[in-house]
């Protein structure tokens, strides 16, 4: 047994030889970039650019010998060993100075040169382990949150929310529910390694429905073999509950890796400035981990992720009548304050999303390789209602959604030639249990959706490259659903989908609709680099995106959000014609990027605020689908200036104007203008330690649509007429915020970081326009926070 695992370890120093690309960049101990560079590898050499960025193409798998020089600065004098595409940061120390730091990270499995990415930082992803996905991606400049109270939250890029925002975690894309307003990510950002922005639907090969952009969450991983990992405590005032997050990673032994990481959040009520939000409590029990094998020529990779959580529903959001709602816009104050507790009552959801994927990569000789995919995921979807008659513990919504996912991508690299194509298939199946005692708001539905694409890349100079792609989908859905007769003839249904019907219930008809799509979409975009330090990026894409379930198939009350929502069987496919740019420019101690975009949406699906129904369970407002032609025109801006040694100043602002070209109007639920300003102090000889000021100020949105309708209230026992104002927007507001941390030793080979932060330092209250609940109470108030992290 000894003999065979010697031998066994052995075989993991074969040497490969696929072709492969490094690039990376050259900085010095202050990050500052260092310009022509020359870099040596293997039979490949190079010279660093003004802004250190190098690429060198061609390295076969194996041990590849690394030289780097700079005057005035020590060589790096190294061996890398290769095996696949690699992106590699070297940081050069002076020749008085210490041996320098080699920072290694895989490159990403995707290639886009003609737009701009943002990333979001280990470090970043670490502070927020309490928060959810959106709250995060706020980091991003062009990024805003839609919300359902403040523990439902889903990212806004450019305008663009739910459906039109495609999440990849691990390259598979989430399928969650995401049709809800009401409905955020199912992912836990303490399994993020890194996460990727990519702002339109230029990555083809994710598919060519992300009319509002992709979010790219990729896990931690190590090529090195070592075993280290990291545990994230955080406590928090308001909510009066914490998080807490481990993961262990264990490198590449004999060609073996593994990644395990879990977490566990706790909150009882928020409370707002004035008053408690009542039921606004959540839990969280959260898994990932992967098991990789890395062989001379292929690796094959197997993963699984659990997301389970409850999640409390303000209980003020869910009115009993018109008074209610009327009386909720005009007094400010919430119907229901109750003295906080840790309980979660109904309404709640309580939500649980598996995924589980196998992987296989095999990688050629000169730059080619092959990737297969298959992935699983489950998620189911309950939401209660309050409910008279009714046990609490019976969902008013329950959906299954059980999906099947296969992916082939074939890569090439050729001299200046990137070349990517692939082929993926889709299954998915929805369940709407018929035993909730309630029409179910999505009915049962089985999807089919297959794809092709093919994207090139050339580097016609060192300086310019240009990117073209195109993909074809195809896609049909066949839904089984019962109609009240009655609806059926208020939405005019009759002659046009008569077709549909199968039965004949009574009151009801028993319909099964049937859709089919053909989709083209394609994308063209260049990269420039020019002058001192500019970088240019151009993107001119086409994108489709067909009516998702929700927007075809609702009828009826959507408990989550406590309205009524209705879809409309005539909807058309979404077309976007998105023209974006970037330019960006450095010097020695100041960065920018400066990002704006034009998109025209052809049949705009949105959901427009129509009215009130009077049900069983009470009154509730009347959202309906509806299309136009929209503009969505906008800018997003950065900064960041490295003003002194110890001091560093950040800038982000983000604008979206959407118009209504159809009916000459606003566009509904558009971010309003925000700016956000973060000084920074940092000093690593006092322990690492980080001070931030940050202030975030959200103007008041200007350009809305008049969607106000009237009613009749009872006042002293009379009915009166009155106009129920649900479509002014909230007041600007102006918020700050503190973070800080510093570093120290807990062993010789553990280190710990202690942060201390103030949210809402001031406890402003303030109510955001693109908040669903902001009819009914305001937002959070101050909330301090507590996080000691321990890397060991």
């Amino acid at each position: 047994m000894q003999k065979f695992s010697l031998f066994f370890c052995l075989l993991c120093f074969g040497i490969h030889y696929s072709q492969n690309t490094i690039s990376g960049k050259i900085v010095d101990e202050n990050n500052m970039a260092l310009e022509k560079s020359h870099i040596h590898m293997a039979s490949k050499s190079t010279n660093s650019k003004k802004d250190g960025s190098y690429i060198i193409r061609n390295i076969p798998n194996g041990p590849a010998k690394v030289l780097i020089t700079y005057v005035g600065y020590k060589p790096i004098d190294t061996t890398l060993l290769v095996n696949g595409n690699l992106e590699i940061d070297f940081k050069m120390k002076q020749k008085n100075e210490q041996l320098e730091e080699i920072v290694v990270k895989h490159k990403n499995n995707y290639f886009n040169h003609s737009v701009s990415e943002q990333k979001i930082k280990e470090r970043t992803i670490e502070k927020f382990s309490s928060q959810s996905l959106g709250n995060l991606l706020k980091e991003v400049p062009g990024v805003s949150v839609l919300k359902s109270g403040n523990t439902v939250v889903k990212p806004v890029i450019n305008g663009l929310h739910s459906s039109r925002v495609a999440i990849f975690n691990n390259n598979v894309k989430l399928e969650d529910q995401q049709w809800g307003m009401e409905h955020a990510p199912n992912f836990d950002v303490n399994a993020a390694g890194k996460i990727t922005v990519l702002k339109g639907a230029s990555a083809l090969q994710y598919g060519g429905d992300a009319i509002g952009g992709i979010v790219i969450i990729e896990p931690f991983s190590t090529k090195k073999d070592t075993l280290f990992g990291k545990t994230i405590m955080t406590m928090e005032s308001n909510g009066r509950g914490g998080t807490i997050s481990s993961s262990l990673h264990k490198g590449n032994f004999c060609d073996w890796s593994w990644n395990a990481q879990g977490s566990f959040k706790y909150y009882g009520d928020r409370e707002a400035p004035d008053y408690t939000l009542s039921n606004t409590g959540n839990r969280e029990a959260n898994f990932s981990g992967d098991l990789k094998y890395t062989g001379k020529k292929f690796d094959v990779a197997a993963y699984y992720s659990l997301y389970s959580a409850t999640i409390g529903i303000l209980s003020a959001s869910h009115i009993g009548n018109v008074n209610d709602l009327y009386n909720s816009i005009n007094n400010q104050t919430p119907s229901v304050t109750e003295d906080f507790t840790y309980s979660i009552k109904n309404p709640k959801q309580k939500v649980q999303h598996h995924l589980a994927k196998l992987n296989y990569n095999y990688y050629f000789k000169d730059g080619q390789s092959l990737a297969l995919q298959y992935a699983f995921q489950f998620n189911n979807r309950k939401e209660f209602d309050l409910r008279t008659g009714v046990s609490n513990d019976k969902p008013a919504l329950d959906l299954n959604l059980l999906t099947h996912t296969v992916n082939a991508d074939y890569k090439l690299s050729v001299n200046a030639w990137d070349f990517k194509s692939g082929i993926m298939g889709l299954y998915q199946n929805n369940t709407a249990n018929p035993n909730t005692g309630v029409r179910p708001l999505i009915p049962t539905y089985d999807k089919f959706e297959a794809g092709v694409y093919a994207v090139a890349d050339n580097h016609l100079t060192e300086d310019f490259s240009i990117e073209v792609g195109i993909r074809y989908d195809f896609s049909t859905i066949e839904a089984t659903k019962y109609y009240l007769k009655s609806r059926w003839e208020e939405r005019e249904y009759s002659p046009e989908f008569d077709a549909f019907i199968t039965g004949d219930f009574g009151t009801q008809w028993l319909t099964k609709p049937t859709f089919t799509f053909h989709n083209f979409s394609a994308s063209i975009g260049t990269q420039y680099s020019f002058g001192n330090d500019y970088e240019w990026y151009f993107n001119l894409s086409r994108a489709v995106r067909n009516p998702n379930p929700s927007e075809f198939f609702s009828d009826g009350l959507h408990h989550s959000s406590g309205m009524i929502e209705l879809g409309d069987l005539r909807l058309k496919q979404e077309k976007s014609n998105k023209i974006s740019t970037s330019l960006q420019k450095k010097w020695r101690k100041v960065k920018m990027n400066l990002n704006p975009f034009l998109n025209y949406i052809e049949d705009y699906m949105f959901l427009k605020p129509v009215g009130f129904e009077t049900t069983i369970r009470g009154a509730f407002p009347v959202w309906e689908y509806q299309q136009t032609n929209a503009l969505l025109a906008g800018v997003d801006f950065n900064s960041e200036w490295q003003i002194s040694e110890h001091w560093q100043h950040r800038l982000l602002l983000t604008y979206v104007n959407g118009r209504d070209k159809t009916n000459n109007d606003a566009i509904i639920d558009m971010p309003p203008l925000t700016l956000n300003n973060r000084i920074q102090f940092h000093q690593k000889k006092w322990n690492n330690l980080t001070l931030e000021l940050q202030s975030e100020i959200v103007f008041r949105q200007t350009q809305f649509p008049n969607n106000n309708f009237s009613t009749n209230i009872i006042e002293n026992g009379d009915f009166v007429p009155v106009e129920v104002d649900i479509s002014t927007p909230p007041p600007a507001y102006h918020l700050l915020h503190f973070t800080s941390d510093f570093q120290f030793k807990v062993t010789d080979h553990s280190l710990a970081t202690l942060g201390f932060s103030v949210f809402n330092i001031l406890d402003t209250p303030y109510r955001d326009y693109l908040n669903r609940q902001r009819f009914y109470a305001d937002e959070l108030g101050r909330n301090f926070q507590i996080q000691l992290k321990i890397n060991y």
